[in-house]
């Protein structure tokens, strides 16, 4: 913040936790290996005309097409629907039987990510007159950078060398000898900071997970950690009605992951308030107002620990 860097050491603030990077796809990737070699499960890949049925019985079913064209249906007893905010299982409840909350809170990010190795061993929220910048770390050899655009704004007005002549200015701090790392950029996208949330998060025999039950925006990063905690209450609440018959993890299953999906919603809606410019001058000078008392209140930056560490 004003050319100068701040450290909230959160590992110290909140009992010696840390977190650790994961990223989606290699999350993806182990969970679909250990199934399918160590388990010996069974996974369908590139199917399409997904149909969901009968999900107010005690028999729904799921009918899909494969590759090569051969039509499936699968009938069972729970269906655990994890495919997202655009899947089809969403889609598949009827109109009016949940509610769904939404807020788009008028930010735009461009994600990058780029062949290069990180400039720091932190995280780093830059919170720059232009706007955001973020340096998150990937790996030994990469890294993913955000920067705050115009709402509305198209990957097209974004060439390399804009990207990394703004991520320089946004993220260089004055009298340090500090330089980005910059390499090649493989990926380039618009995020719409939205969030979304169902309520309930099942209807009948479908229980939603993940994007598929809340949306919730990048800052903190919370989205895989809520869509791991659903399946983990999930499954805790199916093994336990497959070996006793008890229905009573099934019947809480969505309240017990609400609370959870909503003190995360509070959290990054506080955050993204906090680091971003508003167009509105009033809310900017409030968001800045938060930063200051972050870095000068050890409450504050406290509560930042327990909520970005913490569940």
């Amino acid at each position: 913040m004003n050319g100068k860097a701040y450290e909230v050491d959160y590992a110290t603030l909140y009992d010696g936790q840390t977190h650790y990077i994961y990223p989606q796809q290699e999350v993806v990737q182990d969970l679909a290996r250990v199934y399918v070699d160590d388990r010996g499960g069974d996974v369908r890949w590139s199917v399409t005309d997904v149909e969901l049925h009968d999900i107010e019985s005690t028999e729904p079913s799921l009918t899909w097409k494969n590759a090569d064209g051969t039509e499936e249906r699968l009938d069972c007893s729970f269906i655990a629907g994890a495919d997202g905010f655009h899947g089809v299982t969403r889609r598949s409840i009827p109109a009016g039987a949940v509610q769904e909350f939404s807020h788009q809170h008028g930010i735009e990010w461009l994600s990058i990510l780029a062949e290069a190795a990180p400039s720091t061993h932190k995280v780093i929220y830059a919170l720059h007159p232009d706007g955001f910048a973020g340096h998150m770390l990937r790996s030994a050899t990469v890294s993913r950078y955000y920067l705050q655009v115009p709402v509305d704004d198209t990957v097209d007005n974004w060439p390399d060398e804009r990207v990394w002549s703004e991520l320089r200015k946004r993220l260089e701090l004055r009298d340090s000898d500090w330089k980005l790392a910059e390499g090649r950029i493989v990926e380039k996208r618009i995020l719409d900071m939205r969030s979304h949330v169902v309520e309930p998060m099942n209807h009948g025999n479908l229980y939603l997970l993940g994007d598929a039950a809340h949306i919730i925006t990048p800052v903190g990063a919370k989205g895989m950690n809520l869509a791991l905690h659903d399946a983990e209450v999930l499954a805790d609440a199916l093994v336990r009605y497959h070996r006793t018959g008890d229905e009573t993890g099934l019947r809480s299953y969505s309240e017990i992951c609400l609370r959870r999906v909503w003190r995360a919603q509070e959290f990054s809606q506080w955050m993204v308030f906090m680091i971003h410019r508003s167009p509105e001058p009033f809310l900017s000078r409030l968001g800045q107002a938060r930063l200051e008392h972050l870095i000068a209140s050890g409450s504050s930056a406290g509560y930042f620990a327990q909520n970005y560490v913490g569940p």
